[in-house]
């Protein structure tokens, strides 16, 4: 199965546009450009032959209540990496600027992969530098042109960035950038999109059937960049590569949340949330996903609980309501998640009792000591050992690993949940004892963790 592409010099068309369809798409190969396979010149016949893209052009499906969102942004992504492609070329000093970037020019397949097609109307530049600008008779499709380019006939890859921004808002919104009557386009949305962005009123414009399974962080940076794409001041657009790696973070929200929604009970993470101590404000179930990624103190403040991206529960649980010894001295700091904390000293004795709350069952976890060092610096040596209380040896820590945060992190033990309560005791002594005590160490808690990798 094949498409074909009869030239029609009724259109005004010829042999220029003809020619450099051709050499185009036989010099820039891309798995999100359209591919052309063979071209015919029989007489005045000029007819080109691409690979068939079994469901048809983009705008088709703007308004289509099945297409979902996540699919939109695979969309998005993959013609994003084509027009990238085309500006950054890596293996050719030739920049190419498509100059009619549409919906009705981004076609998809049958696994709905996004083609960039119909390169009639492109203008080669060189690549070797930051900005090409090319001068030429203004073309395009109104709506989507480049304002700039429309008003100066100047031409540069950002004119690209401005029309694909257009199309990522009709694909936001379910609409085409035009309304349409009699045969003639009657107005211009875009401005009216872009108003609707800066008064914080996405809401009003965003299509209805998307809504409730749009990931909020996802849209936020969606939409943000959509609006720098159209900014009228060129230099203020960013760059495609740049818009690549913000479409594929808002994809990676979207996959993250609709696989959280697949693990998580959301009754269960309701219930959860009325125990937060600062009360949680959100409106949908993306925006309560989110606050669990982020993370809250529940209870009496003293333990953390979060979620991973795979939807799997963290429990952080401090160590002011684990450790038992009252002899450790309190702590107050602005880098733990907890206010306060323990200091010790490195030839601190101690005991905690540890009890969990919201571990998932049939889960793979590591109990962690998280700590710090305080005023010295012994790298990601870990300065105790310990054993369960119905241990008879104690076990030698392992090193530690530095986390994000700066915090150092050893793991204990690992276990499979199996409930969602568990209680640990465990004793900590000093690996030999020093003659200063000047050396201390700021004991955070400990965190259950799911397993990173099951061996």
């Amino acid at each position: 199965m094949v498409a074909f592409k009869r030239l029609d010099r009724k259109l005004g068309q010829g042999n220029i546009e003809f020619w450099k369809e051709i050499i185009m798409l036989s010099k820039y190969r891309h798995e999100n450009l359209v591919p052309l396979m063979n071209f015919c010149i029989e007489g005045d016949e000029r007819i080109l032959v691409y690979e068939y893209a079994s469901r048809g052009s983009l705008d088709r499906y703007l308004t289509d209540i099945n297409v979902s969102w996540i699919q939109r942004l695979k969309i998005c992504v993959g013609a994003a990496r084509a027009l990238k492609f085309l500006h950054d070329p890596m293996e050719t000093q030739q920049r190419v600027i498509h100059r009619d970037i549409k919906s009705s020019n981004i076609l998809l397949d049958e696994n709905w992969t996004a083609k960039v097609s119909d390169f009639g109307l492109s203008k080669v530049g060189p690549a070797n530098q930051p900005q090409t600008y090319v001068f030429s008779n203004v073309v395009g499709t109104p709506g989507y042109c480049d304002p700039l380019y429309f008003e100066t006939g100047f031409l540069s890859k950002e004119s690209d960035v401005y029309s694909f921004g257009v199309v990522l808002f009709e694909v936001m919104c379910g609409k085409l950038c035009y309304e349409y009557a009699n045969g003639k386009i009657t107005d211009i949305l875009v401005p009216k999109w872009k108003k609707c962005y800066e008064e914080k009123r996405l809401d009003e414009i965003i299509f209805h059937s998307l809504k409730e399974d749009m990931e909020s962080s996802s849209v936020d940076c969606f939409s943000a960049v959509a609006y720098k794409c159209v900014e009228k001041v060129s230099e203020k657009r960013p760059t495609m590569a740049e818009i690549v790696k913000e479409l594929e973070f808002a994809l990676e929200q979207q996959e993250v949340f609709e696989d959280l929604g697949k693990k998580l009970d959301f009754q269960e993470m309701i219930r959860i949330s009325h125990l937060a101590v600062v009360p949680l404000s959100y409106g949908s179930q993306s925006q309560l996903y989110t606050l669990f990624l982020k993370g809250f103190l529940v209870a009496d403040g003293k333990t953390m609980i979060s979620i991973n991206k795979k939807g799997e529960l963290i429990e952080i649980i401090s160590s002011r309501k684990c450790i038992l010894e009252k002899q450790l001295q309190p702590y107050a700091t602005k880098d733990s998640r907890f206010f306060n904390v323990y200091l010790c000293t490195i030839n601190s004795n101690f005991k905690l009792n540890v009890s969990t709350q919201f571990l998932l069952p049939d889960i793979a976890y590591t109990m962690n000591l998280v700590f710090k060092h305080f005023g010295w610096d012994n790298g990601t040596h870990v300065p105790f050992k310990y054993k369960l209380d119905n241990e008879r040896d104690y076990r030698n820590s392992s090193v530690a690993h530095v986390r994000e945060d700066g915090w150092l992190m050893v793991e204990l033990y690992e276990f499979t949940s199996n409930c969602k309560e568990h209680t640990f005791r465990i004793e900590f002594e000093p690996p030999f004892r020093i003659a200063s005590s000047l050396f201390v160490y700021i004991l955070e808690g400990i965190e259950f963790s799911p397993v990173k990798h099951v061996l």
